[in-house]
């Protein structure tokens, strides 16, 4: 059986530019096994794979689908980039519109408009949470990422925050600090994989409603993840509950600049619903 496998780019409409994934549209005859080889051939930090949805998830007839994601290395509960990139490939083929994802987190309905010729997707998270990380942890995450203490902004405290994914979110004092990033891969792997954590979201803030942000990604098998729309999830309600963002907000995430591949990935939070959107266009890659 040959297996199509396409490719786009997500929180970019340039196929140089975010974050890569495979797509694969149908692969109900494709096993665990089959999906991580696919995963690991292609080399993206993640490839989404789509299959009938499950009885009673709702959505509208030929737009509602159960989707999984593959790292190189194994299987992860929710991917943002990849679920934007999927609903693009899904809606140069069907229209854009409304979809449904039954993800291995929860279900995620994914908005795709066009705008300007351009198609841009917005998933809408799962219900976030935010937890304290030990200081023994927090140690461990610093001394693998050959950050000093004092290199943190004191204004965001490091938490692990979850929104269909769980990522340790710091904050780097300066842009410098963050535009430096070389670290122990396998030390920090280790970590990671002790807290389940699926990426670590480090982030600046350049203005009050602007951030550079950057996700190393070593349990994925990859070094930097290029733009992270779980993490972008995650982050904004991790500002929302530290108080550091208005409840209402629209906010914008810069990352990959510091990878050759820029993105921009737009956060939204609404007052009164705790789930989090995140917003990019996307296109394939030829």
């Amino acid at each position: 059986m040959t297996t199509d496998v396409l490719r786009y780019t997500a929180f970019s409409d340039d196929p140089a530019g975010g974050n890569p994934a495979g797509v694969v549209l149908d692969a109900a005859g494709l096993d665990d096994d089959a999906m991580l080889e696919i995963a690991a051939g292609l080399g993206y930090s993640e490839t989404a794979f789509l299959t009938p949805p499950p009885q009673g998830l709702g959505g509208e007839a030929g737009r509602a689908f159960t989707v999984r994601y593959f790292s190189p290395k194994a299987e992860v509960p929710f991917c943002g980039h990849a679920t934007v990139a999927t609903a693009v490939a899904l809606a140069e083929r069907i229209g854009p519109g409304e979809l449904l994802f039954a993800t291995r987190a929860g279900t995620v309905p994914v908005s795709v408009a066009s705008e300007g010729g351009r198609l841009r997707a917005v998933l809408t998270s799962v219900e976030p949470h935010i937890e304290e990380i030990a200081d023994a942890d927090l140690a461990e995450a610093l001394a693998a990422l050959d950050w000093p203490a004092a290199d943190l902004d004191p204004q965001f405290p490091p938490r692990i925050a979850y929104a269909g994914a769980r990522h340790l979110v710091l904050g780097a004092a300066t842009r410098a600090r963050l535009a430096d990033l070389a670290y122990d891969f396998a030390r920090l792997e280790a970590l990671m994989r002790r807290l389940d954590l699926t990426t670590v979201q480090l982030a600046h803030r350049a203005a009050p409603a602007q951030f550079h942000v950057r996700d190393p990604f070593p349990v994925g098998g990859v070094v930097e993840d290029p733009a992270t729309g779980a993490a972008a999830a995650a982050f904004g309600a991790y500002l929302r509950e530290l108080g550091l963002v208005p409840h209402d907000a629209v906010l914008t995430l810069h990352q990959g600049e510091d990878m050759g591949r820029p993105g921009v990935l737009t956060v939204e939070l609404r007052a009164g619903d705790p789930r989090v959107r995140v917003g990019g266009a996307g296109v394939r890659i030829p």
